[in-house]
């Protein structure tokens, strides 16, 4: 789900994320960063059961796109204790301020319209995702250096 107000977006996921949502993600991402008048970014996690690393490179490449455009880290909003231990076992610590608070307007939410997507187009959203978790630390370099080379020549 997404709001915008005035260059400032907030994205919330709900439920298990997953793989299947890499396009609509992307594509929403895109568009965000695309708004001559995008200011400001969130992350609501609050409603999250499983989030999976596909997503977490997704919501790594937003933050590292926000800082070096607008120069500060975006807020996740994650006051699941499981799903915040994920998110510093990723080292999303460095990259995004991680708070338990919830956002104070959650109105006008609308869910994302699904995006269809390619095999081959999964497989190379799922490559660039992992980059970027790899580009966080070396302990997820190490993680998922793997999944990358099995993936590159398959």
């Amino acid at each position: 789900m997404a709001a915008q107000h005035d260059g400032c977006y907030l994205l919330k996921f709900v439920g298990d994320v997953r793989v299947t949502l890499c396009k609509t993600i992307d594509d929403y991402i895109e568009i965000m960063l695309s708004d001559e008048a995008f200011t400001d970014v969130a992350v609501d996690l609050s409603e999250v059961e499983g989030i999976d690393s596909t997503t977490l490179g997704l919501l790594a490449n937003l933050s590292m796109q926000v800082r070096e455009r607008l120069g500060y880290r975006p807020i996740v909003y994650s006051p699941r204790p499981g799903i915040t231990r994920l998110l510093s076992s990723m080292g999303f610590q460095t990259i995004y301020t991680i708070t338990a608070d919830l956002p104070q307007s959650k109105d006008n939410l609308d869910a994302l319209p699904i995006s269809g997507i390619t095999e081959e187009g999964c497989r190379e959203r799922v490559i660039e995702a992992h980059r970027i978790l790899m580009d966080i630390n070396e302990k997820n370099r190490a993680k998922f250096q793997p999944l990358i080379s099995m993936l590159e020549h398959s």
